[in-house]
């Protein structure tokens, strides 16, 4: 699992950093950390063009997984 840091980065960065994992580490599960109040939608955009689900593990921790 590849985990990302992004707490006290201001979108986009958080998503920046998720698109930038999910091209180069392919079919890997993506775990972020990220406490921008927009992250949740922006994580989610990015995630969906990828073809993967979005997962909220708690108020600041967010999982990547392929869609169901």
């Amino acid at each position: 699992m590849i985990e990302i840091d992004a707490r006290g980065m201001h979108c986009p960065w958080p998503a920046i950093r998720l698109a930038r994992a999910l091209r180069e580490h392919g079919t890997a599960e993506v775990a972020i950390l990220a406490d921008d109040p927009a992250a949740p939608r922006e994580l989610t955009a990015v995630a969906a063009a990828a073809g993967r689900t979005l997962v909220t593990d708690g108020d600041m921790r967010f999982r990547v997984e392929a869609s169901r």
